[in-house]
C-alpha cells in the first residue's frame, strides 16, 4: 500500500491525474492476473473486422448483414486513434486493411501514431501491446449492451400501441 499526493492548479487537472493513476494501478492489477497481450494500435480490431467480414461473405441469408455490421463496429477503434492523432481515418483504415491481407506479417499491422502520414507498422516488432483481458471484457460488455438494446427494441415493437380501444358495435359517435 502507498500514498500518492496529487497537486494541481484546478480540480479538473487533479481529477485527470487521479484517473490516470487509477488507470495505471488497474493495468498493473490486470497484468498480475493475466499476462496475455494482443497487438495494439488497432491491429487486433482490424484483424477481427477482416475475419468477421470474410465470415459474413460466406454466410447466406439475412444474417450476413448483421455479421458485416458487427465487423464494421470494430473499425471504430482504429478510426478514433487516427482522428485523435490528426490522421485521415479512411486512409488509415484502407492502409491497415491492405496490410492485413498478408496472412503472416499483416496480422500485426497497426497505426503508426508517430508518423505524419497514414502509415502502418508492425506493432509487435515495436512492442506496442494491449492487455487481453481489457479487450475481452470491453468486447463482451459492448456485445451485451447491444444485445440488450435489441431485445428491448423487439419488446417495444411487439407490444400494441396504447391508445383508446375501439368501441364495441362499430357505431361512430359523430353520426348521432
Amino acid at each position: 500500500m502507498s500514498t500518492i499526493i496529487i497537486r494541481g492548479s484546478t480540480d479538473n487537472i487533479m481529477d485527470d491525474i487521479e484517473r490516470a493513476i487509477d488507470d495505471g494501478v488497474n493495468s498493473v492489477k490486470i497484468v498480475t492476473r493475466d499476462q496475455r497481450c494482443l497487438p495494439g494500435a488497432g491491429a487486433t480490431e482490424i484483424e477481427l473486422a477482416k475475419q468477421l467480414m470474410d465470415y459474413g461473405e460466406q454466410t447466406a441469408g439475412m444474417e450476413q448483414y448483421a455479421i458485416k455490421k458487427f465487423a464494421e463496429a470494430f473499425e471504430v477503434f482504429p478510426k478514433i486513434l487516427a482522428e485523435n492523432t490528426g490522421l485521415k481515418a479512411n486512409e488509415v483504415l484502407a492502409n491497415m486493411y491492405n496490410a492485413h491481407q498478408d496472412k503472416i506479417s499483416g496480422i500485426n499491422a497497426g497505426i503508426n501514431l508517430e508518423s505524419d502520414n497514414c502509415e502502418v507498422m508492425d506493432v509487435v516488432e515495436r512492442q506496442i501491446f494491449d492487455l487481453y483481458l481489457t479487450k475481452f471484457w470491453g468486447i463482451k460488455f459492448a456485445v451485451n449492451a447491444a444485445t440488450t438494446v435489441l431485445v428491448v427494441d423487439q419488446i417495444i415493437m411487439a407490444k400494441q400501441a396504447g391508445g383508446p380501444k375501439p368501441r364495441q358495435g362499430g357505431a361512430d359517435p359523430d353520426d348521432e
